[in-house]
């Protein structure tokens, strides 16, 4: 006996459960002119943060400022792996807000697909440069500059993993093992810069996203199919999640790795 599945519940654009919840506060999050980032940055502003966003692509991060209020963002332009960028960001964040509370690193590279054995072994470098080492700089920049004050005022630090770090996802291999290392970055950091500031990640399945885009297109239903919930990810999805992560709400959660996707795993799936 076969029994129909209920259609699936999406909402297009999830109201922000708490207005004013970072009221005062200063979010930095890389990689955010669109996607999985500006998500985040919109979702934080739409709750009162003020946010600077970095992205590598000018005319894109002009579209991501044209679209927020009037004076709650401003945006830097560079690679997330150029340790220069980095600093200039912080510099800019200083004089433009004069405090950090919340660093999201959502910058991530996928430059090979194929299996491990035929993997080029300069797109493993820059894909662990983006995805790990560029996230240990930031925090490691942003602990520089006393004058942000974020870890005497007790920051959060929300890092964007994946469930490819989690389960083996042929093709995307070397994504995944990069990814693996963000969960055990996010647990380090925690024991090491507890008690004053929290890390905390999610692990996003597959996300309507143009990043992800090889991973769904032309075959979405099928892809979808495999998630109890009946759909993949939307970038709103992950913001409200890294939104709750940064805030007073998960006061008590560090060290975590929250698994977002659509409950694949349990279902015995990989991206």
């Amino acid at each position: 006996m076969s029994v129909d599945r209920p259609e699936p519940i999406i909402r297009e654009r999830p109201v922000a459960s708490a207005p004013g919840r970072f009221d005062g506060k200063v979010a930095v999050v890389t990689a955010s002119s669109r996607g999985i980032g500006f998500a985040i940055v919109r979702q934080l502003v739409s709750e009162g943060a003020r946010v600077c966003l970095t992205a590598r692509k000018e005319e894109p991060l002009r579209a991501a400022i044209g679209a927020l209020p009037e004076g709650r963002a401003i945006a830097v332009q560079g690679r997330s792996e150029d340790p220069h960028h980095r600093e200039e960001t912080f510099q800019k964040v200083a004089d433009a807000f004069g405090r950090v509370d919340i660093l999201v690193n959502a910058a991530g590279a996928n430059p090979s697909f194929g299996p491990l054995l035929d993997l080029d072994l300069d797109a493993a470098r820059k894909t662990i440069d983006v995805n790990l080492i560029s996230a240990l700089g930031w925090v490691q920049e942003l602990h520089r500059h006393d004058r942000l004050g974020f870890a005497d005022r007790g920051g959060a630090i929300v890092n964007v993993s994946s469930v490819t770090g989690q389960v083996a996802s042929p093709g995307i291999g070397f994504y995944g093992v990069s990814k693996a290392a963000i969960d055990h970055f996010t647990s380090t950091l925690a024991v090491e810069l507890g008690p004053r500031v929290r890390v905390n990640a999610v692990a996003p399945a597959v996300v309507r996203t143009e990043f992800s885009r090889a991973l769904y297109e032309g075959k979405e239903d099928e892809v979808a199919a495999a998630y109890p919930l009946r759909r993949l990810g939307e970038p709103d999805d992950i913001a409200h999640a890294v939104a709750f992560l940064a805030s007073d709400d998960a006061a008590w959660i560090t060290g975590q790795v929250l698994t977002l996707d659509g409950g694949l795993l349990s279902a015995g799936g990989r991206a």
